[in-house]
């Protein structure tokens, strides 16, 4: 049996890796590493020793997580990667690399995408890619890491790369539950969420084909693959016993509603069980809206919902599948039955104009939400969206650490002739400020506090977003600059050419 360490690698401070944009996001959101969790479980189950550590959740430094690699002296070391943390990736797995002698294995979206440019950053530091669902992959390699022909891995044969074909989709009812023991869900806030609250996966993969979703098309694939309703909420109890104290599960499954037959299946077995619990989910607007009633019944909150766009031209654009019509019905039916709607609006579709993009303001502004998140569209390797703004030369970025500001915040990405990123980033903050400062609005959120623990959630998200717009005023004043984004950063290369 091997000894396998697996990093959450720290980056700069409050920078988020599990969520869908890899940054310090406006909220200083921190995301339960689930995904990373489930593989650790899987190692764990196989009978190896194994030490997870999320060092981007606790802000650790690079000697503290070396103290720590040290004293364990694993065999083999994973690590997750993101796009714009790739560099300081790569240099945590060199760097534990020489301090244990570990075998070094990258993770992740981006490595997924990116596995031959990655080789290239390493320089000969990493041993092993896996692309693509890693659970079992890495079960694999801690029993034999020299087996060169295990499926899913990418590896370099006397310096050139080789990418062994992708495994099938894993049977998501296999995998168990996250090792939830390494974590403690305090160390994760989101001002949206009741605090503290825990993450589940009901189910891997989406039908959908938007062009800018990264997960369907890097790690899950477009097959939806629901996990049965009653091990789902097997989860639910195994986590309020390891946490009694919870006050939400929140579903981040990308569409929990997408499965008819699996959202009902989950519903009922939360009322056959006559369990107490608050949950929230993500929906898609085009979900039945005959499961809402049940959903509330079964303990349901608060929908994270993806509107995405205010005019069919840009939903159809990035082939989000939906319609006006659609989104309206949604929020209307959801609101009359007294679920907490939260937003999600992008801003620069290909074709996007100030005028489209005013019209996502107006929508959102129209519907019944209790919150908002606007943020320019996200552009990731490995998507058809990146393809496509690369073609048209409309893509931002020439490196991966651009892929967030100086200080490792969100920023847009893409830039036309018709509306340039100064314009789609002005539409963003405006689209934040007319919704949020309505009288309407303020009475509303206002009214919708019932307790302390309310009160500190609002605040701590009310304080999170001034204390980014200060940060951003003041880079301003001086001209740039920020947080310093060369922590851990691999020598003085370059880096890779995105654009």
């Amino acid at each position: 049996m091997a000894k396998v360490l697996v990093l959450n690698p720290p980056f700069v401070d409050d920078f988020v890796r599990s969520a869908r944009w890899a940054a310090r996001s406006r909220g200083r959101v921190q995301r339960h590493p689930d995904y990373l969790l489930i593989a650790t479980a899987v190692l764990e189950e196989a009978g190896h020793t194994v030490r997870f550590v999320d060092g981007a959740a606790l802000n650790l430094n690079q000697p503290t997580v070396l103290d720590m690699a040290r004293e364990f002296r694993p065999d083999m070391a994973v690590f997750h990667t993101t796009t714009p943390s790739i560099y300081n990736d790569v240099d945590y797995a060199r760097a534990i690399r020489e301090a244990t002698g570990a075998r070094t294995v990258l993770v992740g979206n981006h490595v997924s995408a990116e596995p031959e440019d990655t080789f290239r950053i390493a320089a000969g530091a990493v041993d092993r890619i896996v692309r693509g669902e890693y659970d079992l992959v890495l079960r694999r390699l801690a029993h034999s890491f020299d087996d060169t022909a295990l499926d899913g891995i990418s590896w370099l044969d006397g310096g050139r790369p080789v990418h062994n074909p992708l495994p099938p989709p894993l049977d998501v009812d296999e995998l168990p539950f996250p090792a939830w023991h390494f974590i403690d869900p305090r160390w994760y806030r989101d001002a949206g969420k009741l605090f503290p609250f825990l993450t589940l996966l009901s189910g891997r993969g989406c039908f959908a084909h938007c062009t800018f979703c990264q997960d369907p098309q890097v790690f899950s694939g477009r097959r939806l693959r629901m996990r049965d309703p009653r091990r789902v909420v097997d989860e639910i109890e195994y986590d309020l016993r390891l946490f009694p104290w919870l006050r939400e599960i929140m579903f981040e499954t990308d569409t929990f509603g997408a499965s008819r037959s699996h959202a009902r299946g989950v519903c009922e077995e939360i009322l056959r069980r006559d369990l107490d619990v608050t949950w929230s989910c993500n929906t898609r607007v085009d979900m039945d809206l005959e499961l809402l009633p049940l959903m509330k019944r079964a303990g349901c909150r608060m929908l994270m919902t993806g509107f995405e766009f205010g005019t069919q031209a840009a939903l159809d654009a990035v082939r989000k599948g939906t319609t006006l019509e659609q989104s309206i019905a949604f929020a209307r039916r959801a609101h009359e039955l007294g679920f907490i709607i939260h937003g999600c609006f992008m801003i620069g579709a290909p074709g996007e104009t100030e005028e489209s993009a005013r019209r996502t303001i107006e929508l959102a502004k129209s519907l019944p939400l209790d919150t908002v998140q606007f943020s320019g569209i996200c552009v990731y390797p490995g998507t058809e969206l990146y393809a496509w703004a690369r073609e048209h030369g409309v893509l931002v970025p020439g490196d991966w650490r651009e892929w967030v500001s100086d200080t490792c915040e969100q920023v847009t990405l893409l830039s036309y002739p018709q509306l340039p990123k100064e314009k789609i980033d002005e539409l963003i903050d405006r689209g934040l400020r007319e919704f949020y400062l309505r009288p309407r609005q303020i009475v509303k959120m206002t009214v919708a506090v019932r307790s302390w623990t309310d009160i500190k959630r609002k605040l701590y998200g009310a304080w999170s977003y001034l204390r980014y717009n200060v940060e951003r005023l003041f880079r301003r004043e001086r001209g740039g600059g920020g947080a310093d984004r060369t922590r851990g950063r691999v020598g003085t290369d370059d880096g890779p050419t995105a654009g």
